[in-house]
């Protein structure tokens, strides 16, 4: 805790109650260090209805600020940059997060007294556009320090030469998952395959299913169950069908936090092989396989992108290519044939990554 009250503002390009990665991270963030004894404001966009932001925003400890949803992309811009000034300018530190927040903040860096700093989760920093990419590097050089959630999202930054760069991996908060749902889930398959983020290319649920052909000549009533928006449930079901595995796969949509301890509860392996799509997005981390985790469910995730650090090979699961369906299916089977050493090492992993333990590493950092 800080000898003396220190003022936090964060600045974030998502923020719940809606789901998002860089919202819920904010959401940890910010709560943490008011937890901590920081004085915390955090600005968000409005992305849910009032009434929702509203009573969400009201349980928290940490003051919001919702920028409102304009006609005018550009008025919202603006509103967004008189109000992260006007915070800033009695802030200790200025905390930004995302595409649009990493803008504002080099934008306002010389003329508020607030330390900047960056948090760069991986697609914000991956753009193959020149021009995007060019806007992002500039912005960065700017900051007075920048925490990347992953060893690999460091290194889509390394040929910037940032001077003051740390690692500090996502955490997860074991309240949100504790409660019990009211309505149990029931899942069906042997073994249960689990994956929990939007059905979208970037998550991978296609590259799951084009490995079910021959996980199922070895796992016949293997079952693959994903959670999350149904963004591209379409495409992935049109997939499955062209591959004869459709009846092996369920498709159950967003669900609440206390449902979603059942499916960790009652699931086998928890699956991610995302993949880099061609405009640059790209799993920065992977908190649902550190969810996972916590409930004793071993992961399987793909190399080469911000899940290797959500991951420790040979001991909370197994890190393999995304599309080598021969790898995926030993993987499968190794944690299947050990499955009571993975789930204890699963747990001890997730420790790790409590709220509890990862804000100590963000107040040692800025604080330094």
């Amino acid at each position: 805790m800080p000898k003396n009250k220190k003022y936090i503002v964060v600045l974030t390009s998502e923020f719940p109650p809606l789901p998002g990665g860089i919202g819920n991270h904010a959401y940890n963030l910010a709560e943490y260090f008011q937890k901590s004894g920081y004085k915390v404001s955090v600005i968000a966009d409005q992305r849910d209805t009032i009434e929702n932001e509203a009573k969400f925003d009201s349980e928290l400890e940490c003051k919001i600020y919702r920028v409102s949803l304009k006609s005018s992309r550009f008025l919202m811009y603006l509103k967004r940059i008189w109000l992260c000034f006007k915070l800033s300018k009695s802030a200790d530190f200025l905390i930004c997060s995302g595409k649009f927040p990493l803008w504002i903040g080099a934008i306002l860096k010389p003329i508020i007294s607030a330390k900047t700093i960056a948090v760069i989760h991986g697609t914000e920093v991956n753009f193959t556009s020149p021009r995007l990419k060019k806007s992002i590097n500039y912005s960065l050089s700017r900051f007075n320090k920048i925490i990347a959630v992953s060893n690999f999202t460091k290194t889509l930054v390394e040929d910037l030469k940032l001077k003051d760069i740390a690692v500090i991996p996502n955490g997860f908060s074991v309240s949100a998952l504790e409660d019990i749902s009211k309505d149990s889930v029931e899942l069906h398959g042997s073994p249960i395959l689990l994956t929990v983020g939007n059905i979208t290319e970037r998550k991978g649920q296609a590259n799951v299913i084009k490995h079910l052909p021959v996980l199922k000549e070895k796992h016949p009533n293997v079952h693959y169950h994903c959670v999350g928006f149904k963004t591209e449930e379409n495409a992935c079901m049109s997939l499955a069908k062209s591959l004869n595995v459709s009846d092996h796969i369920t498709f159950h949509g967003h669900v609440t936090h206390q449902q979603l301890k059942d499916f960790y509860e009652n699931a086998d392996i928890c699956v991610m092989l995302s993949e880099m799509t061609q405009t640059g997005d790209v799993e920065g981390f992977g908190i649902a396989l550190i969810e996972a985790n916590h409930f004793g469910l071993p992961t399987i995730g793909a190399k080469g992108c911000g899940i290797e650090d959500a991951v420790s090979h040979g001991k909370s699961g197994l890190l393999v290519n995304a599309y080598e369906s021969e790898e995926f299916v030993d993987a499968v089977t190794t944690i299947l044939d050990d499955k009571s050493s993975y789930a204890k090492e699963a747990k001890s992993w997730s420790e790790m990554h409590q709220w509890q333990q990862i804000i100590k590493r963000y107040i040692d950092f800025i604080d330094s």
